[in-house]
């Protein structure tokens, strides 16, 4: 069972609740009896294997998937009844980069929730998106096409279409992943100055000692819950054992946890 923390004890009603929720796509169940609270001003990490449902909590909070049993509420209000205000930033690798379209065409898109009936922008939407722009760094790029940009810049274009909409929730998928060193500095200093701001922020990530080892909270999964809290917290060799199924070292270095791959050595040969 799942204790809430003193942190989430403080912070009264979830904005998410995940009520025993099982859910996959078409007859394929991928998370199985997931019940979860997420706070307003949360900043989670969700670890795990490929294939573990980490993609597919996060496409089930959007109502993308097919609910089998539970529930999930948005400001308590199931997700069945109203379509929730989220922002939301895909796998970088799952985007058509060759589709003709500008940054500024990319990120006036997400003004659509706001624009369902109207198949046009307004003079206000145009205002924000340039806000949006500016205030992560690309306005000088607005006519530019999302193919001709570096991978650092296109992530913070699919951001910035997320943030347009001014959601109080943000989701992303990998946010880092095939991106180098300082653009996944740059992305995460972003997103905890947005964290900072009030936006609650879910995401999943492989990256456990770049990422996830940074985040206030973390949770391992593996088609269901394995554990949940800070790094310091989870990040346990039996902790990654039931989520990877393999057996991972846990090293403390200058307040920091990290972790590394046990080296996998043939009890028949001598130890070096």
């Amino acid at each position: 069972m799942l204790h809430p923390t003193p942190h989430e004890q403080n912070q009264g009603i979830p904005i998410i609740e995940i009520q025993a929720l099982s859910c996959g796509y078409g007859n394929q169940p991928v998370l199985s009896n997931v019940t979860l609270d997420i706070y307003r001003g949360d900043f989670v990490g969700f670890l795990g294997p490929s294939g573990s449902g980490k993609t597919t909590l996060l496409r089930a909070i959007l109502g993308a998937t097919n609910i089998y049993s539970g529930e999930i509420l948005i400001d308590q209000i199931p997700i069945s009844a109203k379509r929730p205000r989220i922002g939301y930033v895909p796998q970088l690798e799952t985007i058509d980069w060759n589709f003709p379209v500008t940054v500024e065409e990319v990120v006036l898109m997400g003004r659509t929730m706001d624009n369902i009936i109207f198949p046009w922008y307004s003079a206000a939407d145009k205002e924000i998106t340039y806000e949006i722009l500016h205030r992560l760094g690309i306005y000088n790029l607005r006519k530019r096409h999302i193919q001709e940009l570096s991978g650092g810049q296109q992530q913070r274009v699919f951001l910035a279409r997320a943030l347009v909409s001014n959601p109080s929730l943000l989701l992303l998928d990998e946010p880092t992943t095939g991106v180098d060193i300082k653009t996944r500095d740059e992305v995460m200093h972003l997103l905890h100055d947005l964290n900072h701001q009030g936006i609650t922020i879910l995401l999943t990530t492989h990256e456990i000692n770049a990422v996830a080892a940074h985040l206030p909270t973390v949770i391992c999964m593996n088609n269901a819950i394995i554990a949940k809290g800070s790094p310091a917290n989870v990040f346990t060799p039996e902790n990654f054992l039931k989520t990877y199924g393999a057996e991972l070292l846990v090293i403390q270095h200058q307040g920091m946890t990290l972790v590394a791959e046990s080296p996998h050595l043939d009890n028949n040969k001598e130890r070096l």
